[in-house]
């Protein structure tokens, strides 16, 4: 029987990103080989499920759409076996404080640099001594860890020479592959008003400003493509008024159904991918799995989530016309990448990941 774990995130559903799918994709699945892995969250709109606890919580002013839940234990998940968590700040800090009250085995997950952030949280001449603040915090709380997850080998390389005598290991986070598949796009296309006689180059995920989602309208200007964001966020109504001053075709979708996905990347001829934060990219691999080739910066997790030549191309960080030549390589590649897309899938898949992640923790039990 698998343990019994008790997941602590800053970051939930509805909130749309990364970290929230993947611990509700992980939470799903351990519940299908007989596991319990309970969630604690901050309160939101978010209807919960049995076994996932929302915790008191308030707006975050500094960043929209998030929310500063209390540090606080639900008294529903003191009866497990073993703590994961997958942020260093509240919430996750209760779960810490669980851990060591109850001798728990105490995993954390490594999704987001959150010095990277600090320029957005406090913009201006606090952003130096706030991402200062941000490391030596993120670095108190990563060496209490019995077991740090990293979501690529390059992250992993780089917390193990941060942390000294700390088990790091690299586990993917995993794509559902049986939902992440090439579809047919005739009544997503349709929906959308989207063309059907140019090419589509676009990207999904929240719009932070820390994604850079600007440099794809900048990248374009020139070519006769049609740009397709899906998702919203703090930086939208920069990207709105970026494609109206530089005359781009950009369709801007809002929020996508989960359940739309797979047609919104099969949709698109390129995914792009400017952010340069990325600890692994969960919604490059989604485009990988259904054919669609990504281009994305060279830095962070990008350089091995994307394989050169194979299932898209890098370009490097700051350069808008190594970034344009690379959108224009994967147009004129785009069949050859989507099929070397395709034969990566098992590779990159969630089951593949599920096994990694209960062989982990049957390690630091």
């Amino acid at each position: 029987m698998p343990p019994a774990v008790a997941a602590f995130t800053d970051t939930y559903l509805p909130t749309v990103n990364g970290v929230t799918y993947t611990i509700s994709a992980w939470r799903d699945r351990y519940i299908e080989r007989d596991g319990r892995m309970d969630v604690v969250y901050p309160s939101s709109s978010y209807d919960p499920a049995p076994g996932e606890h929302p915790v008191r919580s308030f707006p975050f002013p500094f960043y929209e759409g998030y929310r500063l839940g209390v540090p606080s234990v639900p008294e529903a998940v003191a009866d497990v076996d073993l703590v994961h968590a997958h942020s260093p700040f509240a919430v996750g800090l209760a779960g810490y404080r669980l851990a060591r009250r109850e001798s728990l085995p105490f995993v954390v997950s490594y999704h987001t640099p959150t010095a990277e952030y600090a320029s957005y949280v406090a913009p201006g001449p606090l952003a130096d001594p706030v991402a200062a603040v941000s490391s030596r915090w993120e670095q108190w709380f990563l060496e209490r860890a019995d077991l740090v997850l990293a979501p690529s080998d390059r992250t992993a390389r780089s917390l193990r020479k941060r942390l000294d005598g700390v088990v790091v290991e690299d586990l993917p986070n995993g794509v559902d592959t049986t939902r992440f598949e090439p579809t047919d796009t005739t009544d997503f296309k349709t929906k959308y008003g989207l063309p059907t006689d140019r090419p589509l180059v676009g990207y999904t995920g929240r719009h932070g400003h820390e994604k850079n989602l600007g440099a794809i309208i900048d990248a374009v200007e020139p070519l006769d493509v049609t740009v397709v964001f899906g998702g919203e966020g703090p930086a939208t109504q920069s990207l709105r008024e970026a494609a109206a001053a530089q005359d781009v075709d950009t369709r801007f979708l809002g929020f996508l159904d989960r359940e739309e996905l797979p047609a919104f990347y099969s949709a698109l001829d390129v995914f792009a991918f400017p952010s340069p934060v990325e600890t692994q990219g969960i919604v490059a691999l989604e485009a990988t799995a259904c054919g669609t080739p990504v281009v994305g910066v060279n830095a962070g997790a990008l350089r091995e989530t994307i394989v050169a030549g194979e299932t898209g191309y890098h370009y490097e960080r700051g350069d808008i016309i190594d970034f344009r030549d690379g959108i224009q390589r994967a147009l004129a590649t785009q069949e050859q990448l989507a099929e070397t897309c395709l034969a990566y899938r098992s590779e990159i898949s969630l089951s593949n990941a599920m096994n990694q992640l209960e062989a982990a923790y049957d390690r630091v039990r």
